[in-house]
């Protein structure tokens, strides 16, 4: 929709500068650095306005140019942070996985632990009753 609104406006620009320039066709005199030289108004109005619009032209291509490079710097960036999260995740897995087995481990300790009071117990009776 933005677009479609410069467009129009863009043509009832147009339109004013042609009924503009159609309207002034005299000749004026044009002073250069080097002379002067007497052209008609139509072209001086019509070449003003294509000179404006080629440079107005050249900003909007540079800044859509920049904004390009920014678009896929940021892109880039992106990228490579996606791919590190990716493997930051994955390493996480890898620790979770790790301290559950630990975890595992531990608790068979623990419970080897505990029955080993029982087991002295049940050695010192044999020692006893032999």
């Amino acid at each position: 929709m933005k677009t479609q609104w410069t467009l129009l406006i863009g043509l009832v620009f147009a339109i004013i500068i042609a009924v503009f320039a159609v309207v002034n066709v005299d000749q004026v005199p044009v002073n250069y650095i080097f002379g002067e030289a007497h052209w008609p108004l139509i072209l001086v109005i019509l070449g003003s306005a294509l000179i404006g619009a080629v440079i107005s032209a050249s900003f909007v291509f540079f800044n859509l140019f920049s904004k390009t490079r920014h678009i896929k710097h940021l892109t880039k960036d992106l990228e490579q942070r996606d791919r590190q999260m990716e493997r930051l995740e994955q390493d996480l897995q890898q620790r979770d996985y790790q301290i559950n087995r630990l975890e595992q481990d531990l608790n068979v300790k623990i419970q080897q632990q505990a029955q080993l009071p029982n087991k002295e117990q049940e050695i010192v009776q044999v020692e006893e009753q032999q």
